[in-house]
């Protein structure tokens, strides 16, 4: 019986409608994952055992975990409870296999095999694999520590290549601009550290590909590893990944990367591949800079414009100035080297001017430094630079560093599977990370190559609403399965839409030759 305050409906099991799925949408991100070469690339770098869930199936399950908004390992049983997908899943598994190894795989298994995605136990011990107990054994209480990765998560990570190489492939660019900045995942693990905003966290540091949304590299660390600890290496690493074609590489990092090493890694042309790399980076305001910049005439400072197409010039003035600052640091002072870096200071007036006495106290609780000049008080910030562009067109370049590549942070942990842990072991949890980055890149490339243009910014709750989470059903018949859609008229023609624009790409050529 229902209550007067419910409405006229009630639960039951269908007894009768068999391959139902709320996911109609998923089998087209796996045929991207084959199209770029994904799946095969799995399969060639993880080890796939004689018996059970092979690596690759694991992977699979969880990319498709990610897409689905699962973030728990547990999560997977929604996946194996859609019988749609679970009936789809056990045909596709063997799929062109012939007869002798279709029945090989299927002696994988010493009972009947009846599920379609593997358990949350088998995912747990494939995640076990990537811990390295003897490297992450070194951590000593007050200092930071980067455990070496082991043989399985050094595979893993070596992944993410192809699908950086398979976005070059459909739209090849020779200038790329990388973002670095560190992110922190909050979590409640008992074994994870204190971060610098005094909770515990691990502390990603990622490099993003400004051009095509991509991360190219991202280290799993600690939180109490500071952002810019060895963030030279971490750049080499992932000028390691960038694909074939490129020939200029461009820098934009915040107050982390203000380090000599990085500075002069990128200003002397250090890397063999790709010479001097130009860069805007965030200057720490030290004690000397503030002497340097006190020292300007006050005709030195230029205003600050935005771009605003409304006004009849197509840019505002903004409450901002900037000035180039003649100041050289010692190290760069003691150096042999002829290299030019270029300081920009910018000041923006406080809202509240009161008496130098009295802000004085004030300004020493302020998060960033301050400066005064001719009565007023001033926040103070810098940008060091090896670039030759006009002051405000460098500010704003620099500045969109703080789009895309921090709003990324966000996409990681409240959009992906990046804002929960599964295990208390640093290793595991690094591949979970990197299982995540893998389906954030995947779905990139849905959305640049073959969703419709009005997703192409669109964030993965709308997609997983319009494209992903539609239902149907699967029908078998002798040529394989249709899927009708329990959705209006005109769903099925934006799908197929999709699957050929997929079909139509370009495809990853073989990962290994011969």
């Amino acid at each position: 019986m229902i209550s007067q305050n419910q409405l006229p409906f009630q639960y039951e099991i269908s007894k009768t409608e068999t391959g139902l799925t709320a996911f109609a949408g998923l089998p087209l991100y796996v045929e991207l994952a084959s199209q770029s070469g994904l799946i095969e690339t799995i399969k060639k770098s993880l080890k796939n055992s004689a018996q059970g869930w092979g690596d690759d199936q694991i992977m699979l399950t969880l990319i498709l975990l990610n897409l689905i908004g699962g973030d728990c390992v547990d999560d997977v049983n929604r996946l194996e409870a859609d019988e749609g997908m679970s009936q789809l899943f056990l045909k596709i598994e063997t799929f062109g296999m012939r007869r002798q190894a279709r029945r090989l795989y299927e002696k994988r298994w010493r009972k009947e095999k009846v599920r379609a995605f593997p358990s949350a136990s088998a995912i747990h011990r494939f995640l076990n694999k990537f811990h390295h107990g003897v490297e992450e054994d070194k951590r000593v209480e007050g200092k930071a520590l980067i455990p070496a990765h082991n043989m399985f998560l050094t595979k893993l990570l070596a992944i993410n290549s192809t699908l950086l190489n398979f976005a070059q492939l459909q739209d090849p660019c020779e200038v790329v601009t990388l973002d670095q900045d560190a992110t922190l995942a909050e979590t409640n693990k008992r074994e994870a550290l204190y971060s610098y905003k005094k909770f515990k966290a691990y502390q990603p540091l990622n490099t993003y590909w400004h051009e095509k949304g991509l991360l190219v590299h991202s280290e799993f660390r600690d939180g109490n590893v500071p952002a810019g600890f060895q963030q030279t290496r971490c750049l080499e690493e992932a000028l390691l990944q960038l694909p074939e074609g490129i020939k200029t590489v461009r820098l934009r990092s915040d107050s982390a990367g203000y380090q000599e090493k990085l500075l002069q890694y990128c200003a002397e042309g250090k890397n063999e591949r790709f010479g001097i790399i130009d860069f805007a980076i965030a200057a720490r305001v030290s004690s000397d800079f503030k002497t340097a910049v006190k020292s300007l005439k006050e005709k030195a400072w230029k205003p600050i414009y935005k771009k605003d197409p409304y006004s009849d010039d197509g840019q505002i003035k903004t409450e901002q100035e900037y000035a180039e600052v003649c100041f050289v640091p010692n190290w760069v002072a003691v150096s042999d080297k002829k290299v030019f870096y270029r300081y920009i200071a910018i000041r923006e007036a406080l809202v509240v001017q009161e008496e130098f006495e009295c802000i004085e106290e004030i300004k020493k609780e302020l998060p960033f430094q301050t400066i005064s000049a001719q009565n007023k008080h001033y926040k103070l910030f810098a940008i060091v630079t090896n670039r030759d562009l006009d002051g405000n067109e460098l500010i704003h370049w620099h500045r969109e560093r703080c789009g895309d590549s921090e709003k990324i942070h966000s996409i990681q942990k409240a959009d992906f599977a990046g804002g929960q842990f599964p295990s208390k072991y640093f290793g595991a949890n690094a591949a979970w990370w990197h299982i995540m980055i893998l389906s954030l890149n995947l779905n990139r490339l849905m959305q640049e190559y073959a969703l419709p243009k009005k997703y192409k910014t669109r964030r993965m709750k709308s997609i997983r609403l319009n494209i992903i989470g539609i239902a149907g059903k699967f029908i078998q018949h002798a040529r394989g399965f249709t899927l009708r859609l329990g959705s209006k008229r005109g769903v099925e023609i934006q799908l197929q839409f999709i699957r050929d624009n997929i079909a139509n790409l370009l495809r990853a050529p073989p990962l290994f030759s011969g």
